[in-house]
């Protein structure tokens, strides 16, 4: 980075809009005293199809920004365009922060990290045994990966692209011996309650949920109160989901942790400083427009 005294960095994704990123990295970057620019390069609003992502990067790259953060749905679509993976990205096959230093552009994953430690938090004595994930794009390798890392037994991901959903099975039972992870292609735009039958936990990380993209792929019925549930959409917090599995009596983990660990995380990637998270999560509850409950992020 030419600029140690100012960072100019944005997002590249679908329908991005509602992101809190903008402001939770400029508003902490103002608290330590720096400067950051953050800025959309929302695909939707350019007419640009996911594909464009590598010339997206090349652009960015071009005209001086220190970095960029990936979303949905570019965050496996970057990998061939940068020119170095970290061992987490390399290990996901997915990015979702990219650094420029030089004539290199670096790709970084900060979702693991962050998913992981909102989960330790929000959820510290959630059972791991048998976990059902929804979702193997990008958001959900991650998730796999944390999930492993944190002691899962069994993994079971389901997923509309069957090739997909095999493909990060495999990958988990190679990476982490003690978890075995398998998975089910998803027909017909719901759970199959009986695969939620037995499972401690569920863990969303597909679009669904999303502002521009409402709904829920769990049927109320699906959901007993001893089954755990976590959310990986943000925007809104209480997505249906999360709504669905609170009126069902279960313990529930909106998104706000996580988006905030994996932004402080890249914060630290694209200016070198660590950020106060605890800052950082007060500042999203107030952008949110929520209360601090034992359900919702708090510091």
């Amino acid at each position: 980075m030419t600029d140690t005294s100012g960072y100019l960095v944005g997002l590249i994704g679908s329908g991005i809009g509602p992101s809190l990123s903008p402001q939770l990295h400029q508003q902490e970057a103002d608290s330590l005293g720096m400067r950051c620019l953050y800025r959309r390069l929302d695909l939707d609003g350019l007419g640009l199809p996911a594909t464009a992502i590598g010339e997206l990067l090349a652009a960015a790259h071009l005209t001086g920004f220190d970095g960029v953060n990936i979303t949905h749905p570019c965050k496996q679509l970057a990998v061939e365009h940068l020119d170095e993976l970290s061992p987490d990205a390399t290990a996901l096959n997915a990015v979702n922060t990219v650094v420029f230093d030089g004539e290199k552009a670096i790709g970084h994953n900060t979702d693991r990290s962050g998913f992981a430690r909102a989960l330790s938090l929000g959820l510290p004595d959630a059972d791991l045994d048998r976990v059902v994930l929804l979702g193997a794009g990008g958001a959900g390798a991650a998730v796999a990966h944390a999930l492993a890392a944190l002691g899962a037994k069994r993994v079971h991901i389901l997923d509309v692209d069957a090739r997909r959903g095999a493909e990060l099975a495999e990958a988990i039972d190679a990476h982490f011996a003690d978890t075995h992870a398998d998975s089910t292609p998803l027909h017909g735009g719901s759970v199959p309650e009986e695969v939620l039958a037995t499972a401690d936990g569920l863990v969303h990380a597909t679009p669904t949920g999303m502002a521009e993209l409402p709904g829920s792929l769990v049927a109320p019925e699906s959901l007993c109160a001893d089954t755990w549930v976590a959310e990986v959409v943000y925007r809104p917090l209480r997505t249906e989901l999360v709504r669905i599995a609170e009126s069902r009596g279960c313990r529930v983990l909106d998104g706000g942790r996580m988006a905030v660990f994996q932004a402080a995380d890249a914060f630290q990637l694209f200016t070198g400083t660590e950020p106060d998270t605890a800052r950082m999560l007060r500042r999203f509850t107030r952008l949110a427009g929520i209360e601090n409950t034992d359900n919702h992020v708090h510091s």
